[in-house]
């Protein structure tokens, strides 16, 4: 449906038009993307005395116990001038004791982010000095600028965070473990943190595993950290609201300054147009996000696409609104029981929090 489509029953000068993504081919820059790796805006204020920790889970305590200290550890450095990093008594920083690395291990919802944007806050370093983004991102920004380039322009920083990171594509495993050497031989410290799958949080430690194996000789830089706990996502809320009427959702649209009105299946074609690196730019000033016609993703291809989008979408807290299939039903059971499985799960999660957040944008 476009964006211009006038609302049935209502004057099309009643309400400025809504926008439409599919109209929207953003171009970013590589230093754009380079200066936004940092905690997205849903993570700006969090911190480690934010983080409230379940007291049936006394791994969540120690977690911020640990990540405080290993934060007050990555002290000793400042810049110069002109932006290059200089050490304390020599050129290069001493070889630090112990891991140079922590992983923390655990389930969807159980504030891994949240501890991994606190340990980015709390280490004492300019913000230009420490990079915080997922995989997908990381990745991003290697097809970018080049390997070489990636190397030249994080190995400066006193930190890296990487969230969600995937070991379901070997080929991107292999370019991101090759980073980390390189990034870890100039003295950068890294923390990551993954996902062990719904209806396996009792094997947790089965995610660890992997993890350092895929990484192996960067396993003895990481210290794993296991977290144990529930989804907060859906912890004693209610559930995900039912899909509306492409009608509820088109008014909606209408009625919300700066959302925007796609039709479903639209969309999924132009994502395949834009390059997912740019689909945070794709959402820039939208306040809402209004989708009818939501259908079945029809291929994995496309699967993954949206999987990018929903993490961009719950970093900058957009509310999605939609009518069609609950997002519940998006991905086929093939496709969640293969080896993209973690992906489809954290996205199901994130848009049903996104619907969540929607509801107040339908007039009762």
């Amino acid at each position: 449906m476009s964006s211009s489509t006038a609302v049935p029953g209502q004057s099309p000068l009643a309400e400025a038009a809504p926008l439409s993504l599919c109209a929207r081919e953003p171009h970013v820059p590589a230093d754009r993307l380079v200066a936004e790796m940092v905690p997205p805006p849903r993570f700006d204020s969090v911190r480690f005395d934010t983080y409230v920790p379940d007291r049936n889970q006394p791994s969540q305590s120690e977690a911020v116990r640990v990540l405080s200290g290993f934060a007050t550890g990555l002290g000793g450095a400042h810049t110069t001038g002109s932006g290059r990093r200089k050490w304390f008594g020599s050129r290069k920083p001493a070889a630090p004791a112990g891991p140079r690395g922590v992983y923390l291990d655990g389930g969807y919802g159980v504030g891994k982010t949240h501890l991994l944007a606190s340990l980015w806050h709390a280490t004492p370093a300019e913000p230009s000095l420490k990079a915080f983004g997922t995989f997908v991102e990381l990745t991003n920004l290697v097809g970018a600028l080049g390997f070489q380039q990636t190397v030249q322009t994080l190995s400066g920083h006193r930190l890296l965070c990487i969230d969600e990171f995937e070991l379901d594509d070997p080929g991107d495993t292999v370019l991101v473990s090759s980073l980390l050497s390189r990034l870890v031989e100039h003295g950068v410290a890294l923390a990551a943190t993954s996902n062990t799958l719904p209806g396996k949080l009792g094997e947790g430690r089965f995610a660890a595993a992997d993890f350092l194996r895929e990484i192996q000789g960067l396993s003895a830089h990481f210290r794993p950290l296991r977290i144990d706990g529930e989804d907060y996502r859906h912890r004693g809320l209610p559930d995900a609201p039912p899909p509306y009427t492409d009608e509820q959702v088109t008014r909606a649209a209408y009625a919300t300054p700066g959302a925007s009105l796609d039709d479903f299946p639209g969309l999924l074609a132009h994502l395949a147009k834009v390059h997912p690196s740019r689909y945070g730019a794709l959402t820039d000033d939208v306040r809402a996000v209004c989708l009818t016609g939501v259908s079945a993703v029809p291929d994995q291809s496309t699967a993954l696409r949206l999987v990018v989008l929903a993490d961009r979408l719950y970093d900058r807290e957009v509310p999605v609104l939609a009518s069609g299939l609950p997002f519940d039903r998006l991905f086929s059971d093939e496709m969640l029981n293969g080896g993209y499985r973690k992906k489809y799960f954290r996205a199901i999660s994130r848009l049903t929090a996104l619907a969540r957040d929607a509801k107040g944008l339908v007039a009762q």
